[in-house]
C-alpha cells in the first residue's frame, strides 16, 4: 500500500497509471468524474459525466452542448474535475480550460456507443423540463421508429469537449490523516511540482 506518493515529472503519465489500477480495483465505473462548472450567475453546479480519453489534448468527455453544463461552459469556459477512487484511497484533481473537440472526434465516439444511448441522445432535451415520463419513453419509441433499419446518426448538438489541465492535484489516503498530496502547476511546456499539507 502506497503511503507517498512517488516524485515524477509527468502527471499525465501518473494519471493514466492511477485510471489503469483504478480499471482493476474499483467496482463500478472507474472513469466516472465530477464535472464543476460555473454559469452567468457565478454559481457553481457539479454533475457526474464519464471520461472517454485523456491524453495531449487533456481530459475528453461527451455530452449535449445545448444542456445545463454545455450552456455554462459556453459562458466560462474554466472547470474542474474530480476523480475519487474509494477502494485506492485516492483523488485526483484537475482544473483547466475546456474547448470543443472536432465534430469527426465526436462521429469517432459516436460510433461507439450502444445504438440504445445513440437514441436516447436524440429524445432527450438533456436539462430542460420533462412533462412526464411517459413524453420521454414516446420519443424514445418514436426515434426507434425514425432510425429503424439504419444507423443513428450523431446529433449536431452533441460533442466533445476537452479540458486541458493548468493544475493536478493527486490526494493519498495516508494513516492518521496524514495524506499524501502532490500537485503539479503548467509551467510552459513543462509542470511545476509541489507537496502539499494534508
Amino acid at each position: 500500500m502506497l503511503t507517498a506518493i512517488p516524485d515524477i515529472s509527468d502527471p499525465i503519465g501518473l494519471f493514466r497509471d492511477w485510471l489503469k489500477e483504478a480499471e482493476g480495483a474499483e467496482p463500478d465505473v472507474p472513469n466516472a468524474m465530477c464535472l464543476a462548472t460555473v454559469g452567468a450567475q457565478g454559481k457553481p453546479s457539479t454533475r457526474m459525466v464519464l471520461l472517454k480519453d485523456v491524453g495531449a489534448k487533456g481530459f475528453v468527455f461527451y455530452t449535449n452542448t445545448e444542456s445545463r453544463k454545455g450552456v455554462e461552459i459556453a459562458h466560462n469556459p474554466f472547470a474542474s474535475l474530480c476523480f475519487h477512487w474509494k477502494t485506492l484511497g485516492r483523488q485526483v484533481r484537475v482544473e483547466g480550460r475546456l474547448s470543443l473537440q472536432s465534430a469527426s472526434d465526436a462521429d469517432a465516439y459516436w460510433a461507439s456507443r450502444p445504438r440504445g444511448s445513440q437514441i436516447a441522445a436524440w429524445a432527450s432535451d438533456q436539462s430542460r423540463t420533462l412533462e412526464t415520463r411517459a413524453a420521454l419513453e414516446q420519443r424514445v419509441k418514436d426515434g426507434e421508429a425514425r432510425f429503424a433499419g439504419g444507423p443513428v446518426p450523431r446529433p449536431p448538438h452533441w460533442l466533445g469537449y476537452a479540458l486541458a489541465p493548468e493544475t493536478i492535484e493527486f490526494w493519498l489516503n495516508v494513516a492518521n490523516r496524514l495524506h499524501d498530496r502532490l500537485q503539479f502547476t503548467r509551467a510552459g511546456n513543462g509542470w511545476r511540482q509541489e507537496r502539499l499539507y494534508p
